[in-house]
């Protein structure tokens, strides 16, 4: 008796299988082999739009992956300002993250004779650092202005990432 049942609900099974097979491939047919035949090219064509979207997303993550670089290399641009005080200069700059940046700039500012009396500093996904600098000898204060100061942080910068000097 289990057995009759057992092979009923089979048949069953296989039947509901056919018929959605029947209704995913719009087929007419009713025997078993045609509608598998029917099927075929069906799978074929969803095969084909598979590949296509699988080759669709690869591009769309490459223009993904470009984009997110440029936009990368749009935010950590070189930035140095530096704007004179009553003592010295405020000093601004953002760079990309390098591994001694900071000494590089903090001797820079004791080359040119410059005390930090106050600073902040970031190295979280780029180098930032803003500080306040006084001149420490004032025979040194009418050679230094902001040009000059400018122009010298960037150097140290960039012969910092690059690890050489490089002209512009």
């Amino acid at each position: 008796m289990r057995a009759m049942v057992s092979g009923l609900r089979k048949r069953v099974a296989l039947r509901r299988k056919l018929q959605i097979l029947r209704s995913l491939t719009k087929t007419k047919s009713v025997k078993r082999t045609s509608i598998v035949v029917d099927a075929l090219p069906h799978i074929y064509m969803l095969k084909l739009k598979l590949e296509e979207v699988h080759r669709e997303y690869s591009h769309l993550m490459a223009i993904k992956t470009d984009y997110i670089n440029l936009i990368k290399h749009l935010q950590v641009r070189e930035e140095v300002k530096v704007e004179k005080i009553e003592k010295g200069f405020h000093v601004r700059v953002k760079c990309e993250k390098a591994k001694a940046t900071l000494v590089s700039v903090l001797e820079v500012f004791e080359e040119m004779g410059l005390n930090v009396v106050q600073a902040r500093v970031s190295c979280n996904n780029n180098f930032s650092m803003e500080a306040i600098a006084v001149v420490a000898d004032h025979q040194n204060q009418e050679k230094l202005d902001v040009i000059v100061v400018t122009q010298t942080i960037l150097r140290a910068t960039k012969i910092n990432q690059d690890g050489k000097e490089t002209h512009e």
